[in-house]
């Protein structure tokens, strides 16, 4: 019992590792912008998707991974540019609808180029297994766990210990007294999607290896984003990394010893509760904007 109980630990960190990679980038971006880009699960598909056309092309697996990169940021600063930037002085809710929109689009064009045929990419690191406890430890899983805690380290760094990311936060706390100073809020913007939909390509592509990769993965993958983002408080960005794990922990739990029909069920009924009982998050504080 205690080897399944450790089985299921390791399974959740993998997953718990997956969701905060993709709430990072969700709480980074709303941070930066104001802007809740539930796009964000699609940016992390194609990402996926492009490295692994990319490799099947025979280009160099590094090669490959930094310029699907490069591909889905450009596509996030378009993506800005044409829908985001001449809608800027809209509601936040119709922001959050046109990202539902590009959502959607983004997944249809997904389904055009792929298709509905299963991919995936071969593991960073060769051989086995890890055992620990009679419990096996994927290596890729600590891959995606490394690459986590590397992005909330830089993120953490970028946001309280440059100049910069004082600038960016400026930018959004009070947008006018920003470009009294010179900051322009509307190239913040711009760059905040760059980093996005790099952050959303690598995630995917750190990912692929322990999930099938399809078109439309990343409905899912960014419902389960948010969830972890809304756990840990939108505002922080450590908090997006507890909520992911977390929420991966619990649901490899409920699913391995109540039933996994629970797994996908458990994200919203603990969503609910969460903007129920403490909106602001777990590690959240009530009207106070913490990166």
């Amino acid at each position: 019992m205690s080897d399944q109980l450790l089985q299921l630990l390791f399974s959740g960190l993998t997953l718990g590792s997956i969701y905060s990679l993709i709430a990072l980038a969700l709480v980074t971006t709303f941070n930066i912008t104001g802007v809740l880009n539930l796009a964000q699960g699609e940016f992390v598909a194609i990402g996926a998707l492009l490295a692994i056309s990319l490799y099947a092309a025979g280009i160099p697996m590094i090669a490959a991974f930094i310029l699907s990169i490069l591909l889905v940021a450009i596509m996030g600063g378009i993506l800005e540019r044409a829908a985001i930037h001449p809608a800027r002085r809209a509601s936040g809710l119709t922001l959050i609808i046109i990202t539902i929109g590009l959502s959607i689009a983004l997944r249809g064009l997904a389904l055009l180029i792929w298709g509905t045929d299963t991919y995936s990419l071969p593991a960073f690191s060769k051989g086995g297994p890890l055992f620990i406890g009679g419990a096996a430890l994927n290596p890729q899983s600590i891959w995606i766990l490394g690459f986590a805690v590397l992005t909330l380290s830089v993120l953490y760094a970028f946001f309280e210990l440059t100049y910069a990311g004082k600038a960016v936060k400026a930018a959004v706390i009070n947008r006018t007294a920003a470009r009294l100073v010179g900051i322009n809020p509307n190239t913040v913007s711009f760059w905040a999607f760059i980093g996005s939909g790099a952050l959303g390509a690598a995630a995917g592509i750190f990912i692929a290896p322990v999930t099938m990769t399809t078109y439309d993965m990343g409905f899912m993958l960014g419902v389960k984003g948010f969830v972890a983002a809304v756990i840990g408080g939108l505002s922080n960005v450590g908090g997006a990394v507890l909520g992911g794990l977390l929420l991966g922990v619990l649901e490899s739990y409920s699913a391995g010893l109540i039933s996994s029909g629970l797994k996908d069920a458990l994200s919203i009924i603990i969503l609910l509760a969460v903007l129920l009982l403490r909106p602001q998050g777990i590690l959240g504080v009530l009207g106070e904007r913490k990166i």
